[in-house]
């Protein structure tokens, strides 16, 4: 099977954000990821092999790996071993997906079934455990007890991410640092850990490999804020999952914190029955997005993933302006353009 690397043409909107700069520089290393990927999903468990491919082989931007690819070669690495450490970092990445949509229950993911809908939850979780083994097997092959400390403890905080979350789920009290603390850990980890390890494959001073961090973070950051934003204002053939699956769950994300904190009393009782008594009507997603727009929840998120993307890009600011740099900076600003 081979994996195709992901098309990010956006040429109805040329002067747009765009990924394709990122891709085409780095295409021949992502194509050699790709089959790093194939190759470990492999399994004599027949289910294994099946369940990994439907979730790997949906694509997706690649965005993680394409970072960990991409800051090694910003670095100056000339070397071979950012193939494999890009593939753990999917291998974690899609193993939290398999994880996180079996506790949400979602039906759709990247606009397809998910394996939790197709196979049930426990060959989702089981196979979500294959892909966490799959990343540590190729980590101790890689040898480096500092790329294994830094993914590892990534691994970590994504999980305590996702219980984080789990504890502010329909609790309209969930401040805006609650709300940040869970993507940081839950999102902006992972992208921090595969920029970060970048600079650590090219050997790069202790500045850098902080500075590619704080890269990686921000854009977390700012790419999560627009999933949220998104959850309200896509179309679902955009987004790739059923709109409004966030106010469904009860997850308190930041365009709900807002509207919240700005609201009369009439619109904190409608987030409180919805949310916290989880006492859901017809109708109540489109007033929701009402409160939402009225309040300015939707553009003040907006305004603050544009930050935090101006942030990722000026955390560049230390190296070489060249064309791969320039790549990585359109990948910040597109994180907070895109509509899908």
């Amino acid at each position: 099977m081979a994996l195709p690397v992901p098309s990010a043409d956006r040429s109805a909107a040329p002067a747009a954000p765009s990924l394709e700069p990122l891709f085409r520089l780095m295409s021949a290393d992502l194509e050699r990821v790709n089959a790093v990927i194939v190759a470990r999903m492999h399994s004599p468990v027949p289910l294994i092999a099946q369940l990994a491919k439907h979730i790997v082989s949906a694509g997706g931007k690649r965005l993680r790996p394409l970072l960990t690819l991409a800051c090694a070669r910003l670095g100056g690495y000339r070397g071979e071993r950012h193939i494999a450490i890009a593939a753990v970092v999917e291998f974690i990445h899609t193993a939290t997906l398999l994880h996180d949509d079996v506790v949400d229950a979602s039906a759709l993911r990247r606009g397809r079934d998910t394996a939790n809908a197709v196979w049930g939850n426990k060959p989702a979780i089981l196979v979500g455990d294959f892909l966490f083994a799959r990343a540590f097997q190729l980590m101790v092959q890689d040898g480096s007890l500092r790329v294994l400390d830094i993914l590892s403890q990534a691994a970590s905080v994504i999980a305590e991410g996702e219980v984080h979350q789990l504890m502010t789920a329909n609790d309209t009290a969930t401040s805006e640092a609650d709300y940040l603390a869970v993507i940081e850990a839950k999102t902006a980890a992972l992208f921090a850990a595969a920029a970060r390890v970048g600079a650590v494959l090219a050997e790069r001073s202790a500045d850098d490999e902080m500075a590619l961090e704080r890269f990686g973070r921000n854009l977390g950051i700012a790419y999560q804020l627009v999933d949220d934003m998104l959850d309200f204002s896509a179309r679902e053939v955009e987004l790739g999952k059923h709109v409004g699956d966030d106010f469904r769950d009860g997850k308190m994300t930041l365009p709900i914190v807002v509207a919240f904190a700005r609201g009369d009393a009439e619109e904190r009782s409608f987030w409180r029955r919805t949310l916290e008594n989880g006492e859901q009507r017809d109708g109540d997603l489109e007033r929701a997005l009402g409160i939402l727009k009225r309040r300015g929840a939707l553009a003040e998120t907006l305004a603050r993933a544009r930050a935090y993307a101006a942030a990722a890009a000026e955390a560049l600011d230390g190296f070489p302006d060249n064309p791969l740099r320039r790549a990585l900076a359109e990948a910040a600003a597109f994180a907070t353009e895109r509509g899908f």
